[in-house]
C-alpha cells in the first residue's frame, strides 16, 4: 500500500456510474501462469479504454492474492469483493470505487477471509450475474493464475477472452494448458444436454485408449460416432474464441510466436483465436511499478502505450480484428 503521506485517489461510489441501459461487456485476462503481467495488461487496457472516452470498471478477480490496487498505485478501498460475497454489501455497486482517472472505476478483490478463493457454486454464479449488472459499458477482469474451476468459469463468462503469454517455454506451455482446460470446462457445462459426460472424462485422461489427445480429436470422435451430437457440439462451441496477447517481446521471433500459437490452436485444438498484438519488453514497466504509477499515466508517449492503444482498438472491433505487427 502507499505510505501515509500519499493521498488516496479513491472516492467511494456506492451508487455506481450512470446506467448504460445495456448489460456490461466483459473482457477477461487470463493465462494460467503467474508472473506474466496479467495485472499490468488488464490495468493498462482499462486505462486505455477510459482515455478513449469509455466508462470501464476494472475488477481484481485474483481472489486470495489480490494486488491489482498496487499496480494502479492505489490504497485498498474501504469495501471490496469480500464484502459483496459475504453479504455485507448487497449490491456490487457498493464495492465499486471511482478512481482519479476519469471514466475508470475499480473493484478490489483484497480480502481478510482466507477461504474467499474457494467460492461455492451459488456465490460464484451470484458474482458472475452481478458482473453483468455493473453500470459501465465495459468490465475488465484480472484473473488469477492456474486453472481452477472458478478461474475458468470467470474466463468463460467473458465476451472477450484474452490469453496473456510471454515468449518463454513455461508460459507457452501453461497458456496451451489454460486454453485446453477452458475448452473442456465449456464442454462440461453442456455435457449433460449432449450426453457426452463419459467421453469428456475419457478425453481428460492423456493416456486414454481412444487416442483423444486434444479438443479437436474429441470433436472428431464425437462427430464420427454420433453425428447428431457432433453437430450440436459444434453449435455449442461456435462462439468459443480467444484473443492472444504477447507480453515482454524482445525479438522478431517472439513477435511471430503469436501467429504460430494461433495456427496451433486451430490445427491441434480446433479452437479459434485471434492475435491482437504484442507488448515490448521495456524497463519503463518495472520503473512505473516501482513508482506505483500506471505506465499509461507515467509514460503516456512511450511506444508501449501506443501498442496498448492498438490492442485495445482491436479488442473493440473483434469482427475486423487485425494484428498490430
Amino acid at each position: 500500500m502507499n505510505d501515509n503521506n500519499t493521498p488516496n485517489p479513491f472516492k467511494l461510489n456506492p451508487k455506481g456510474p450512470a446506467k448504460s441501459g445495456m448489460p456490461a461487456t466483459i473482457w477477461a485476462v487470463g493465462g494460467g501462469k503467474g508472473g506474466i503481467g496479467k495485472s499490468f495488461i488488464s490495468s493498462s487496457i482499462a486505462i486505455c479504454l477510459a482515455r478513449m472516452g469509455k466508462s470501464v470498471t476494472l475488477v481484481d478477480l485474483d481472489l486470495g492474492s489480490a494486488n491489482l490496487h498496487t499496480c494502479l498505485g492505489l490504497k485498498i478501498p474501504q469495501q471490496t469483493l469480500s464484502d459483496f460475497i459475504s453479504g455485507r454489501a448487497q449490491h456490487i455497486s457498493q464495492v465499486s470505487a471511482a478512481t482519479e482517472i476519469p471514466g475508470l472505476n475499480f473493484i478490489s478483490g483484497f480480502n481478510d477471509a482466507l477461504n474467499i478463493a474457494d467460492l461455492d457454486r451459488d456465490n460464484k454464479q451470484r458474482l458472475i450475474r452481478a458482473l453483468r449488472t455493473i453500470q459501465t459499458p465495459y468490465v475488465i477482469l484480472d484473473l488469477g493464475a492456474g486453472t481452477s474451476e472458478n478461474t475458468l468459469d470467470f474466463f468463460l463468462a467473458a465476451d472477450q477472452k484474452i490469453i496473456a503469454v510471454t515468449p518463454e517455454p513455461t508460459s507457452i506451455e501453461n497458456a496451451y494448458r489454460f486454453m485446453k482446460s477452458s475448452f473442456y470446462r465449456k464442454l462440461r457445462l453442456a455435457e449433460s444436454e449432449l450426453g457426452i459426460q463419459n467421453l469428456i472424462e475419457t478425453a481428460m485422461d492423456s493416456k486414454n485408449q481412444l487416442g483423444i489427445k486434444s479438443p479437436a480429436d474429441l470433436i472428431r470422435h464425437i462427430s464420427e460416432t454420433n453425428p447428431q451430437a457432433g453437430a450440436r457440439l459444434n453449435d455449442k462451441i461456435a462462439d468459443f474464441n480467444m484473443q492472444l496477447l504477447l507480453n515482454q517481446v524482445r525479438t522478431r521471433q517472439d513477435i511471430e510466436l503469436g501467429h504460430s500459437m494461433k495456427s496451433v490452436c486451430k490445427k491441434y485444438f480446433g479452437i479459434e483465436s485471434d492475435y491482437v498484438g504484442y507488448i515490448d519488453h521495456d524497463n519503463a514497466v518495472w520503473q512505473s511499478l516501482r513508482k506505483r504509477r500506471p505506465l499509461v499515466i507515467e509514460y503516456p508517449y512511450s511506444s508501449i502505450v501506443g501498442q496498448f492503444l492498438g490492442i485495445t482498438k482491436n479488442l473493440l472491433n473483434p469482427t475486423t480484428l487485425r494484428a498490430v505487427i
